[in-house]
C-alpha cells in the first residue's frame, strides 16, 4: 500500500523572508543592467541570453571565493562574452562546437567579434578604459585559450563552462545534439571538468555533476519521477 499523502500546510506571506534578507540571490542592477540591455540583441542565438544569465550567477558565486578577481571586470565580461555568435552564420555554429569539430576558425571568429562588440557597448556606456581593455582581452580567447590570463579570466572561464552542468545547460546541450539526458551528462563532463581552473569551480562542478548523475542512478530510476506526496498536489 502506498503511503498516505502529506496534508498541505499553506504559509502566510509574512512567514517568507524578504528577498534582501536571504543570501545568494542574484540581481542585475546599475551598470550591469545597462550592459545586459545593450548585450541582449546580440544574445538571441544558441540560447546565449539564458546561458549568459546563468553564467553571470555562477560568476558572482566564484567572485566570493576568488578574492583576486574583480567584479568590475568579471561581470561585464561574462555578460558580453558570447555576443560575437550573433555575427556567425547560424548554420555553422553547432558544427563548430560539436565534439570532434575541425572548424576552429568559426569559434575564434565569435571571440574576436565579441571583443569588438564589448568595446563598442562599454565605450558607449563610458566604462573605464582600462577595465574595458581587460574585458576585451578576456572575451577574445574565452573558449580557445586554455590558460587563464589572470584571476578575472579564470572566473569567467569557469562560470562559462559550469553552465553546461546546470539543468538548463544540460537540457540545452542535449537538444543541440539530439542526446538523451545521460549521454548529455557524460559528454559535458568529459569536455568540462578537466578544463575548470579554480578550486571553487571544480567543487561546484562536482556538486552539479553529482546531482545530475544521481538522476540516472538505479536508485533514482527505481523510485521514478514522482513529486512529493501531498494531498493538495503541491510540490516543494
Amino acid at each position: 500500500m502506498p503511503p498516505a499523502p502529506l496534508p498541505v500546510l499553506p504559509l502566510a506571506a509574512s512567514q517568507i523572508p524578504p528577498a534582501d534578507e536571504v543570501p545568494a540571490l542574484v540581481r542585475l542592477t546599475g551598470v550591469e543592467q545597462e550592459i545586459w540591455d545593450r548585450a541582449l540583441p546580440y544574445l538571441d542565438v544558441r540560447d546565449n541570453d539564458a546561458h549568459s544569465l546563468y553564467a553571470y550567477g555562477l560568476a558572482t558565486t566564484l567572485l566570493n571565493a576568488v578574492p583576486q578577481a574583480r567584479a568590475g571586470v568579471v561581470l561585464p565580461a561574462i555578460l558580453l562574452h558570447d555576443t560575437g555568435w550573433k555575427t556567425v552564420d547560424p548554420a555553422r555554429i553547432l558544427p563548430a562546437i560539436a565534439p570532434g569539430s575541425h572548424d576552429p576558425d568559426t569559434v575564434r571568429a565569435h571571440e574576436t567579434e565579441g571583443a569588438v562588440i564589448a568595446d563598442r557597448i562599454l565605450t558607449d556606456l563610458g566604462y573605464p578604459r582600462e577595465s574595458t581593455a581587460l574585458i576585451m582581452a578576456i572575451v577574445d580567447g574565452h573558449d580557445t585559450r586554455r590558460h587563464a590570463l589572470n584571476a578575472d579570466d579564470a572566473v569567467v572561464k569557469d562560470a562559462d563552462k559550469l553552465w553546461r552542468l546546470t539543468p538548463h545547460g544540460l537540457r540545452t546541450v542535449g537538444s543541440w545534439f539530439c542526446l538523451d539526458a545521460e549521454q548529455t551528462l557524460r559528454l559535458v563532463l568529459a569536455q568540462t571538468y578537466d578544463r575548470l581552473l579554480t578550486e571553487t569551480g571544480r567543487a561546484i562542478g562536482r556538486a552539479l555533476a553529482a546531482c545530475a548523475g544521481l538522476d540516472h542512478s538505479p536508485q533514482r530510476l527505481a523510485i521514478g519521477g514522482r513529486t512529493p506526496r501531498t494531498s493538495g498536489g503541491h510540490s516543494g
